[in-house]
């Protein structure tokens, strides 16, 4: 494996922008490092993550961990409040018939702590972590994205915070911005590991390394239905006998489902990304009959928001960074699916062309949670 050194602030910083550092060999056989310099003039020296002065509230990291781990994530863990974590933990107060008031008040703190989770793991990096491919400087045209054999991550770092369920920035912040990554190195990341990795069952290999890669327990609750309301952001799986109801077709959406609070217990929630006033939510009641991992997508600018519909179809090759992620849960209404992202940190907080969004890990996730052929049912 070639010899590589990334600086966390300057990698963190690319990443932010759109970009990242590019993965260079070294030279004469020494690391190759950025020339940039690490700390801009004017910005705040680094302090250890919950301290003073550290983008990290570590009440909130913690709490984003342990409601990652309960099936609740909140986002990117990144030791910040906001919408989606309030909506996590209402979700996780929900299940465990807490008072729903979307603070990490006792009752919740004491349900969160049963998990017996610390919030970070001292973590040696290995040659997986480190390998790629890369693509750097990855290209904004889809027609230059085409020619690639896979729209991959730009560097380790953003692979790292991937597979760790949060930001390149956050990364920094737990670690400082002179922290190398390289073989061997030893970094602080969000405590994510999964307890079981016997990934049995599996729809196929592809779905059991994704799993791995993504740091998935293999141990996930069975959900039977899900309910995403377009008022809210979030998808809720429900275990239990699914709510009786006209399917929706292509043609005929059928009459509006309107649940209660409860249709079913409660046993996952994952923010997410939903249509545009362009490309609406499509309300109805559906099924996701099949799945596909690491799919290509046909980009077709026409039914894409904010894109020119005269641009030429193009034809992107499988990624991380592609317009769907790595999974593609497809519904029988035409065009949609549930998808991963190229932009976790939007999850939440932007529309989309109509389709589902959610963070790469939480796709992965429930697809492990939901067997092909579940229903899926979209309210106002």
């Amino acid at each position: 494996m070639r010899n590589i050194v990334l600086l966390l602030a300057a990698g963190a910083g690319l990443a932010a922008a759109g970009h990242a550092l590019a993965q260079q060999p070294a030279a004469n056989g020494a690391a190759a490092t950025s020339s940039n310099p690490q700390q801009p003039a004017g910005a705040q020296a680094w302090v250890p993550p919950g301290t003073p002065g550290s983008p990290i509230d570590g009440t909130v990291f913690h709490a984003q961990v342990l409601l990652d781990a309960a099936g609740f994530p909140s986002g990117v863990i990144d030791g910040k409040k906001g919408m989606v974590f309030e909506q996590a933990v209402r979700g996780f107060q929900q299940s465990r018939n807490l008072p729903l008031t979307g603070e990490l008040d006792g009752p919740t703190r004491q349900a969160l702590l049963q998990l017996n989770r610390p919030s970070t793991r001292m973590l040696r990096l290995g040659d997986n972590d480190l390998k790629g491919p890369f693509v750097f400087p990855f290209p904004k045209d889809a027609a230059d994205q085409a020619k690639l054999d896979g729209l991959h991550y730009r560097n380790a770092l953003e692979q790292l915070s991937e597979r760790f369920h949060t930001t390149p920035q956050t990364i920094v912040a737990l670690n400082g911005p002179d922290k190398p990554i390289g073989p061997n190195a030893v970094l602080r990341l969000p405590n994510v590991l999964p307890g079981s990795r016997d990934y049995a069952g599996a729809v196929d290999e592809k779905q059991s390394r994704l799993l791995n890669l993504f740091n998935v327990d293999a141990n996930q609750p069975k959900g039977d239905f899900i309910v995403v309301d377009k008022s809210e952001g979030v998808m809720r799986v429900y275990e239990g006998e699914v709510p009786k109801g006209q399917f929706s077709t292509n043609s005929n959406a059928g009459p509006a489902t309107n649940l209660d609070d409860n249709p079913g217990k409660l046993v996952a929630q994952f923010p997410v990304t939903m249509g545009s006033s362009q490309y609406p939510l499509p309300i109805g009641r559906w099924k996701v009959t099949t799945y596909a991992f690491e799919p290509p997508f046909k980009y077709q600018p026409r039914l894409l928001k904010g894109k020119d519909p005269n641009e030429p179809e193009q034809m992107l090759p499988p990624g991380p960074n592609g317009p769907v992620g790595i999974a593609w849960l497809d519904l029988t209404k035409e065009h949609y699916g549930i998808h991963g992202t190229d932009s976790p940190e939007t999850i939440g907080r932007a529309e989309s062309s109509g389709c589902i969004r959610l963070a790469n890990w939480d796709v992965i996730r429930l697809s492990r949670i939901m067997k092909p052929g579940f229903t899926a049912i979209f309210q106002a």
